[in-house]
């Protein structure tokens, strides 16, 4: 009899999350309808139409001609371009022309800032992208993503130098990525959690399949390159030394931050990015990749760090700043944290000694 009362409320619960569309949930979230929660719900929805036009190109990318290997150019990073980087970037450019929303663009595949000059008058937001992270999986089929933020503008960037994007984490309103798997999968946050949404093919829609995501305070993974070991600093050799010899840890590393990172965030651990002795400050571009990430893990409980200052207080000095990053359950990235204080502490020690 129990079973008979409750099935009807079983079955209203499945089918209002088969009907929690992304736009709708972003609304709810927010617990308002006013101008500006009705452009945040509209920018949502259009980041998740790239994310459907760049699922749909990927899954058919070895069998449309033209759409896999490098353009023979070089973005600002000095990287070669892979022709799906391009054609992701063009999709982000394109589904927010002429929506009012967004006043500019800015991209990691792009020198500078991209303007919409229609959009300037009403649309007071600038979406900050990795269009494709992890571009060198494409050609190979394995996981790739795309990393997003968004931000208010702030004056009237009259110059075209977008100056104020040059301020730390915490003047993100959203952040988010998706990650093109078994699955199409967009995790967003607008600062009331972490919330994770999957295509559905059959409807052409994101919906609701895990909300108010936390990530563990301490997880068996451990995500870096590996093949670095010998450019690194000592303390981060010294923090890998301490994992290869204690139990309960385990390598993961895939090559895509966006899928490494996913992995972490529900099952617990660590990604390492470290900065190498010639190159002390990194891979990563903190606007485009790791404050985004950042945003989110603290929305779940995690920790994000360069290793000596939080991911979401450090200020770029240029849009394509770089950083170290270290990003996951709160207790693995102290323990990572810990290794390059004693590092920090024995190079002082070793440099007084010499003096």
């Amino acid at each position: 009899m129990t079973a008979d009362i409750n099935q009807p409320l079983d079955q209203e619960y499945a089918l209002d999350r088969d009907c929690t569309t992304l736009s709708r949930h972003v609304l709810q979230q927010l617990q308002s309808f006013s101008a500006e929660a009705q452009d945040l719900s509209a920018i949502m929805n259009r980041i998740a139409l790239a994310a459907k036009l760049i699922s749909r190109r990927l899954t058919r990318a070895g069998l449309v001609e033209g759409a896999l290997g490098f353009t023979g150019n070089v973005n600002v990073q000095g990287e070669s371009v892979k022709k799906m980087d391009v054609y992701a970037n063009d999709v982000f450019i394109s589904v927010f022309k002429q929506s009012g929303l967004v006043c500019r663009l800015a991209s990691e595949e792009m020198d500078k800032p991209y303007y919409i000059p229609e959009n300037c008058p009403i649309g007071r937001y600038t979406l900050l992208y990795d269009p494709i992270d992890g571009s060198s999986n494409v050609d190979i089929n394995l996981n790739v993503g795309a990393i997003f933020s968004i931000r208010k503008q702030e004056g009237d960037d009259i110059d075209g130098d977008a100056r104020d994007l040059l301020q730390n984490g915490h003047q993100q309103i959203a952040a988010g990525y998706v990650l093109y798997g078994p699955s199409t999968v967009l995790v967003y946050s607008i600062g009331r959690g972490v919330h994770a949404f999957t295509l559905d093919p059959s409807l052409g829609e994101f919906i609701l399949s895990s909300e108010n995501i936390q990530v563990p305070q301490h997880g068996p993974v451990y995500s870096v390159n590996e093949g670095n070991f010998w450019q690194w600093e000592d303390s981060i050799r010294n923090y890998i030394r301490y994992v290869h010899r204690h139990e309960g840890y385990t390598a993961r590393y895939g090559g895509a931050l966006v899928g490494d990172f996913h992995r972490i965030l529900f099952q617990g651990g660590v990604f390492l990015y470290p900065g190498t002795i010639k190159k002390p400050e990194g891979k990563l571009r903190l606007l485009y990749e790791s404050a985004p990430l950042a945003y989110l893990i603290e929305q779940a409980g995690g920790k994000a760090s360069t290793g000596t200052q939080k991911i979401m207080d450090a200020v770029p000095k240029e849009l394509h700043a770089r950083t170290p990053l270290f990003i996951g359950s709160k207790e693995d990235v102290e323990l990572v944290e810990s290794f390059i204080e004693e590092g920090v502490r024995d190079k002082k020690e070793t440099t007084m000694a010499h003096s």
